[in-house]
């Protein structure tokens, strides 16, 4: 009888270790079912642009003929216009000068360039700021009348500053000025403005939350920014300490650890809004998996009532450098995720390659 009982209490105990092991790991399981994953890439005919020599352009601050995009092309945003995918890259001159080009395709896959670039750094407003860095890592979003929004960065040399330029047919640009043109941000280092959008039809439009059109921007933590026509931008400040909030974070020993960075434009969802976004592992506490300093992408999900809010965020990232053009280039050990469409009943992310090329990869 004895033994029975504690056959019993043994077996019951065991049962009990199993359920508490089981809540654990599902606990530590995240459910990422928001996140936008599955994507492939095109290995058959990536890396899809390549630096050129043979385009040749008239620099108006120079005054002399350019190979505008002989080092480097990079970073590029996408947008669908006319049944055709638009992607506007960043392209760098043999003294490291950012000009921005245009290819055009009819499947998203297969570009054909331009042989100027359609925005570029000029005798104008902006030159202080532009010159002679460049302009560079465009985002392209569409506001619902149909003109295209463009944030980018300047950069003179020495500071990055977000800038804001509209257009109607993306080639012909107007130049808004500095997103941040309260005195005390002018000169701040300021990058990478991801609007919050969302998916109409195959188009990529940007919508209003609570009255108001909101901007993830940053490269090291993540800030946020309000606007009324998608022009003129207010920084998200904390009441009490006047300083920008801060709304994503590098975090220790993930792959994520060095920086953060918005990709593309930020989607709202229904389960809320989806951020792509880059990250860069540190020399140390790092992701030890990569090597320090690779550039990988991950994805964070914010309310759709509160754009401020976190609700959660992938462990690892889902696209990282394995092929010989990501590794090795400009900047060794880099994908950098910049565009994204929905084009042909499906999504095409762009990407920059060791800040040397241009690639695609598909969601299946």
């Amino acid at each position: 009888m004895k033994q029975t009982i504690t056959l019993l209490i043994l077996l019951i105990l065991l049962m009990l270790a199993s359920c508490g092991s089981n809540s654990i790991s599902k606990s530590e399981t995240k459910n990422i079912d928001w996140a936008m994953l599955n994507f492939v890439k095109v290995d058959s005919i990536n890396p899809i642009l390549e630096p050129q020599l043979n385009q040749v352009f008239q620099s108006p601050i120079s005054n002399k003929q350019v190979h505008w995009e002989e080092r480097n092309v990079l970073n590029p945003s996408a947008i669908v216009k006319d049944g055709k995918v638009y992607l506007i890259y960043r392209a760098q001159d043999k003294d490291m000068t950012s000009r921005l080009g245009l290819a055009i395709s009819e499947d998203g896959l297969h570009f054909k360039k331009q042989p100027a670039p359609i925005f570029y750094p000029d005798n104008d407003t902006m030159k202080q700021y532009e010159w002679k860095g460049g302009v560079e890592d465009p985002r392209v979003i569409e506001s619902e009348n149909g003109t295209y929004i463009m944030t980018y960065t300047s950069y003179d040399g020495k500071t990055a500053r977000l800038c804001i330029a509209s257009s109607k047919d993306l080639k012909t640009w107007t130049k808004h000025g500095l997103m941040l043109q309260e005195e005390k941000h002018k000169d701040l280092w300021s990058k990478s403005g991801a609007i919050v959008c969302k998916l109409d039809g195959d188009k990529i439009i940007a919508t209003k939350i609570k009255g108001k059109y909101w901007m993830y921007f940053g490269d090291t933590d993540l800030y946020l920014a309000t606007s009324d026509d998608l022009i003129h931008w207010k920084v998200a400040e904390n009441e009490e300490s006047k300083k920008m909030i801060t709304v994503l974070h590098p975090r220790m020993g993930y792959f994520d650890s060095r920086l953060v960075e918005p990709g593309p434009f930020a989607l709202l969802q229904k389960q809320g809004i989806v951020l792509i976004y880059n990250g860069s592992n540190a020399a140390n506490y790092n992701e030890p998996g990569l090597p320090k300093f690779t550039y990988a992408a991950s994805q964070a999900l914010f309310d759709k009532e509160k754009p401020y809010k976190l609700i959660d965020r992938m462990e690892d990232h889902f696209i990282h450098p394995d092929k010989p053009y990501e590794k090795t280039g400009e900047v060794n050990e880099v994908c950098f995720v910049e565009g994204l469409v929905y084009f042909k009943k499906q999504w095409f992310l762009y990407y920059g390659t060791a800040d040397s090329k241009i690639a695609v990869a598909v969601k299946k």
